[in-house]
C-alpha cells in the first residue's frame, strides 16, 4: 500500500483497535511519506522527534482550522480545544502556558506522592473487597479511572462529590481530537464541552468568592487581576483540558500497563523480584503502546522539512508517536515489550514547547500505582476478554476484567 492507502486503514474499526501493523507498512516507505499534496505522514523515531521540537512547525489552531476544516465553529468542542494551550502558537502559546506552569509546578506534584500512595491503597482495598467472592473486577472502572481523576481533581479543587461525572464526559469530549468522527459523536462532544464549560463556570465563581489552595483559585485570580494575560475563555478552556488531560490518558497508561503485564509475566515477576524498576516499567508502556498515538502540526513558513522529505507552506504533517516508539533504527527489537530497557524517552509526552505539562504527574502515578497493584494481587489474573475504546489517537481499554482473589 501507498501512503494514502495506509492512512485511510488506519481510519477503519480494525485499523484503529490494532494499528501497528500498518505503522510498520509505513516504515517501509520510509520514516516520512507524502501521501498526497498536503499531507505528510512520519513513523520514524528521529524525524517526530525533531518535528516536535522544531518551532517552525506549529499545531493547528483556531485560524488554520476555521480555513480547513469545513463546520469548524460549528462544534464548541473544538473551538473550546482551540482556545486552551493544546492548539494555540506563539505568542499566546507561552502567555497561558508560563501562568499555569507557575501554578502547576514541580514542587506541588511532588508534594502528591503521599496522596498518591494513600489513594493506591484506597482503590486496592476497594478492588479487594468487590473481587473476594471471585466476582471479576473491572479495572478501568474501579481503578484506572479513580485514580488519576481524584488526583487532578485534587489539584484543580474540584469537590470529591462532583468527581463521577467526568469520565463520561471526558470519553465524548476527547472524540473531537479524532482525524474522524461521526456527526453524532460530535454532537456528544459539544453538549460535554457545554456542559463543563458551565461546570467550571459555576466553580470559579465559587473560588472567586471563597479563595483556596487550588489551580482553580490560583488560575482565577491571575484572569481577574489582568484579562490580557488570561481571558475568560481562555480560562474555561484551560481548565477543561487540565481536567480531561489529567486523567483520560493517564487511565490509559494504566490499563495498557495492567493489559502488557498480564500478557508478559515474565515481567510482572521481574517488577515484583525487584530487577525491573517502576520509572523503567512505566517508560516502556508509554513506550510500546502509547496512550496517546499521533499528534499534528503545519508548515507555516517556505523550505520546511521533516526527515529528507519537503514539507511545503500550509501542508499538515501527521506525526505517528507510536509508530515512532517502535523505530527499529532507535530501539533494539522494537516490537519487544521489555521494561529492562535504557535510555528508552518514550515520545508520548510530545516535545518542544508542547511538551505535556502533566508529565511529571502521569509518571508519579505510573510508577506508585502498578507496583502496589501487583504486591497486593500476587494472583492477579485476566477474568474475561479485554474491551478497547474504538479510538485512534487516545488508545486505551474501555473495560479490562480481572480477577484478584
Amino acid at each position: 500500500m501507498d501512503g494514502a492507502a495506509i492512512l485511510e486503514q488506519l481510519m477503519t474499526v480494525a485499523g484503529r483497535g490494532d494499528p501497528y501493523p500498518l505503522y510498520e507498512q509505513a516504515r517501509q516507505l520510509g520514516p516520512v511519506t507524502t501521501t498526497d499534496e498536503a499531507l505528510v505522514m512520519a513513523v520514524g523515531y528521529r524525524e517526530v522527534n525533531e518535528a516536535l521540537r522544531d518551532g517552525a512547525f506549529q499545531v493547528p489552531d483556531l485560524e488554520v482550522r476555521t480555513r480547513w476544516e469545513e463546520g469548524f465553529t460549528d462544534h464548541s468542542s473544538k473551538i473550546m480545544f482551540s482556545r486552551s494551550i493544546l492548539e494555540r502558537n506563539e505568542p499566546d502559546h507561552s502567555r497561558m502556558r508560563s501562568l499555569i506552569a507557575s501554578v502547576f509546578t514541580a514542587r506541588r506534584v511532588a508534594a502528591l506522592e503521599p496522596a498518591v500512595v494513600a489513594a493506591v491503597h484506597r482503590l486496592l482495598d476497594e478492588m479487594a473487597e468487590q473481587g473476594a467472592d471471585g466476582t471479576p473486577v473491572d479495572f478501568m472502572d474501579t481503578f484506572a479511572y479513580r485514580l488519576p481523576v481524584g488526583v487532578i481533581c485534587e489539584l484543580l479543587g474540584v469537590p470529591e462529590a462532583d468527581r463521577h461525572l467526568f469520565r463520561t464526559l471526558a470519553s465524548d469530549l476527547t472524540v473531537s481530537l479524532e482525524i474522524i468522527a461521526e456527526e453524532a459523536e460530535l454532537a456528544a462532544a459539544d453538549d460535554a464541552a457545554d456542559e463543563l464549560a458551565g461546570y467550571f463556570t459555576a466553580l470559579a465563581a465559587r473560588r472567586r468568592a471563597h479563595p483556596q489552595d487550588d489551580l482553580v483559585s490560583a488560575l482565577v485570580q491571575v484572569a481577574d487581576a489582568d484579562p490580557g494575560r488570561l481571558s475568560g475563555q481562555e480560562l474555561l478552556a484551560n481548565l477543561v483540558l487540565l481536567l480531561v488531560a489529567g486523567f483520560e490518558t493517564t487511565t490509559n497508561l494504566l490499563g495498557n500497563g495492567l493489559a502488557l503485564l498480564l500478557d508478559h509475566p515474565e515481567a510482572a515477576a521481574g517488577l515484583r523480584s525487584g530487577t525491573v524498576t517502576a520509572a523503567g516499567l512505566t517508560d516502556e508502556v508509554l513506550r510500546f503502546d502509547s496512550p496517546v498515538q499521533l499528534t499534528s502540526r503545519i508548515s507555516l513558513a517556505d523550505g520546511l522539512r521533516i526527515g529528507e522529505i519537503e514539507v511545503p507552506y500550509g501542508c499538515m504533517a501527521l506525526l505517528l508517536i507510536g509508530a515512532a516508539n517502535r523505530d527499529p533504527l532507535r530501539y533494539e527489537h522494537p516490537d519487544r515489550f521489555d521494561p529492562t530497557r535504557r535510555d528508552s524517552r518514550p515520545l508520548s509526552f510530545g516535545g518542544g514547547s508542547h511538551f505535556c505539562l502533566g508529565a511529571q504527574l502521569a509518571r508519579l502515578e505510573g510508577t506508585v500505582a502498578l507496583p502496589a497493584l501487583l504486591s497486593r494481587f500476587p494472583r492477579l489474573a485476566p477474568a474475561g476478554p479485554p474491551v478497547r475504546r474504538d479510538r485512534l489517537v487516545l488508545r486505551g481499554y474501555q473495560s479490562l476484567p480481572v480477577a484478584v482473589r
